[in-house]
Formats: structure tokens, sequence, C-alpha cells
């Protein structure tokens, strides 16, 4: 007699939902790092972004400044992920 089939082999992760497929495997399985990575380098184009206001280079302020801002984004929402998520053991 066979046992019914569930789909979880040991180590997977259970399915993602909705906002959450967007992500990618790799990344899904180590949130707070890539999180924590693209707020560092958020703030490191922002930095960038300043300094060519500074300099009157507007074009690439404004460039530096929209990625920041995206990448800031990106990394609070890998964060916020990753605190509501259970952990698997």
């Amino acid at each position: 007699m066979s046992k019914p089939s569930d789909n979880s082999a040991p180590g997977r992760q259970p399915p993602r939902s909705g906002l959450r497929r967007l992500i990618a495997p790799v990344v899904y399985r180590h949130l707070r790092g890539f999180g924590v990575g693209h707020i560092a380098g958020g703030s490191l184009q922002a930095a960038a972004g300043l300094v060519c206001l500074a300099y009157d280079a507007d074009g690439w302020a404004a460039f530096f400044l929209t990625i920041s801002a995206l990448n800031l984004a990106g990394g609070y929402w890998y964060l916020t992920i990753d605190a509501t998520t259970t952990p698997v053991t």
C-alpha cells in the first residue's frame, strides 16, 4: 500500500502565493541577505545621486535617485516578507 502523495520532498519550501511568486527561488531562500543587500546598494546609490546634485548633474542625479528608490523599496519588501514567513523546521 502506498501512502498518498503530498508533493513535499524533504528540504523543499512550501508553495508561494501571490506576488511572492515573482521572487526567484534562490532569493526566496535568502530573503534577509538579499533585502539587506538591496538596502545597502540603494543607500550607496542615493549618496551618488546626492553627489551628482551637488555638482549640478541633474540627469545623473535623477537616474541614481530613481534606481535608489527602487532598490530601497525592493529591499523593504524582501525584509517584510522575511519577517512574516515562518521558519521551516
